[in-house]
């Protein structure tokens, strides 16, 4: 192998990328970043009836989000393209003669009937079902025979004589041992012209010179049908890396599908931050060695090596997730934020655009204050909603019991007054007003506190009322406060 270091992500375009998927793409991302290398974008599209340009782009859309640039590949170019499979089929045909001609492959004419007549006699015998090699060795008239019958051959290639063992040095995994005697004459090409998935994907790999193959535990035991076919068109091995699957919080496979799978889109569309995805994502089956798990792209690139990965499946903890994606929200700029978020408001009905044009430095400070208590942004409506509704109490004659007493109103008047004393409510002028509170007033802190929050928000828990003030701001505040005692004197 040269000492180029290439690496490849050949995603399916059957569907809406998967949250294991891109872990892979990231593992290969990560290692081409550390070792100065390339990484190939390459797309697997010869299942026809399900691949799709949609897909293709939302493969492309969501890797440009979370940060992972390919080098070279599809949308991009480079000197070992056509980056497609389906554009590659002479490519394969060409490397399926081969194998023919040097006595490595052969013409297989079974029908479907007499391959589920071997599978069942397998079944009964209690043997592993597998291919009998009925085709092997036919001679020239049984395969002229079987065209006239109009039957279209499948290509299959030949194990060897002799059980071997067939060794993956895996980089995660060590040495893995597989005999040969578990396998049986496999299809590398089907009866409709196009390549089965071990057989294209080492034509590409070779081709494409890729020093490094990192994908799921799922292809280990793919592995040793593509060894004897590198082997076999005397093509040099790559370094393997077979990565832990992802499961869920039941230590189940990860779905890929349904209600319960995970895209990457949905993250997006519900307000991760992709530095956050892209950190949790880095941990799913690695970490750095001690305890630190908030870590920056340039550190994980420092720190990561594809040999400390574990061999066990990594959990996919959404908890975890909602919790690293939270901290990385409060700790963002602000105005990106702000941008980020304002989508969804406009989303929920409770702004619109020539609110935003008109508020836009308030709703920023809402914004602000609303994302201490979020996991992801599409949260944010829901906690901004008591500063852009009038306030409905579910019971207003139990609201309203709440505002009565001069010693209440009392507390509402003072407030206000000195509210409006201040030049600037910010957080520190409000605390200062609530003291002034405490120590002026012959009254108890639960009448301070209590009737004037649920008279300011409408609830009796929620952000801090100094942040809450100072956002409202004097009269706003005077307003609602004097509402709470209008609704009082009407029950």
């Amino acid at each position: 192998m040269s000492n180029n270091i290439r690496l490849r992500f050949p995603p399916s375009p059957t569907g809406k990328i998967h949250i294991g998927n891109m872990r892979t793409a990231l593992f290969n991302w990560l290692v081409t970043k550390q070792k100065d290398g390339e990484l190939v974008l390459r797309i697997e599209d010869t299942d026809q009836a399900r691949s799709t340009k949609e897909f293709e782009d939302i493969i492309i859309q969501e890797m440009e989000w979370l940060g992972l640039d390919a080098d070279e590949g599809v949308g991009i170019g480079g000197d070992y393209g056509p980056y497609r499979q389906t554009e590659r089929i002479d490519l394969y045909q060409e490397y399926a003669d081969k194998l023919l001609e040097s006595g490595y492959a052969y013409k297989c004419y079974c029908t479907k009937d007499e391959l589920d007549e071997m599978r069942q006699k397998a079944i009964d015998n209690d043997e592993m079902p597998r291919y009998d090699g009925s085709c092997r060795n036919l001679s020239e008239e049984e395969r002229k025979a079987y065209e006239a019958e109009g039957r279209k051959p499948v290509l299959r290639f030949k194990l060897p004589e002799e059980e071997r063992e067939i060794i993956v040095e895996d980089l995660i995994r060590g040495n893995v041992s597989f005999s040969s005697s578990v396998l049986d004459d496999f299809i590398i090409f089907k009866s409709d012209g196009m390549p089965t998935y071990n057989f294209a994907v080492v034509i590409d790999d070779a081709l494409m010179k890729i020093s490094h193959v990192i994908r799921g535990e799922d292809h280990l035991s793919n592995t040793p049908k593509q060894i004897l076919i590198y082997e076999a068109l005397d093509f040099e091995l790559p370094k393997f890396a077979h990565l832990p699957l992802i499961l869920d919080e039941n230590k189940a496979k990860l779905k890929k599908r349904g209600k319960d799978s995970v895209y990457i889109g949905e993250f997006r569309e519900q307000g991760y931050l992709p530095e956050a995805l892209f950190n949790f994502m880095a941990l799913l089956g690695w970490s750095s060695g001690d305890e630190e798990e908030i870590l920056s792209q340039a550190e994980i690139i420092e720190r990561f090596d594809i040999e400390d990965v574990n061999k066990s499946g990594a959990v996919f903890d959404r908890e975890k997730l909602n919790w690293m994606n939270g901290k990385y929200i409060r700790a963002a700029n602000l105005d990106r934020i702000v941008e980020l978020a304002l989508p969804f408001l406009l989303e929920s009905g409770l702004v619109d655009k020539e609110y935003i044009e008109n508020n836009r430095e308030w709703l920023s400070k809402v914004i602000d204050e609303t994302r201490t208590g979020v996991d992801y942004l599409s949260q944010i409506p829901e906690e901004a909603e008591l500063f852009l509704t009038e306030i409905e109490f579910a019971e207003p004659a139990e609201a309203a019991e709440e505002f009565k007493g001069d010693d209440v109103k009392l507390v509402f008047d003072t407030l206000k007054e000195k509210a409006f004393a201040r030049e600037e409510l910010t957080e520190e002028t409000v605390g200062e007003i609530f003291k002034e509170l405490k120590n002026e007033l012959d009254v108890g802190g639960r009448t301070i506190y209590h009737p004037t929050r649920l008279a300011i928000t409408g609830k009796g828990s929620g952000p801090e009322m100094t942040s809450v003030i100072s956002i409202f701001g004097a009269e706003e505040v005077a307003r609602r406060l004097d509402t709470a005692l209008e609704l009082a004197q009407n029950y």
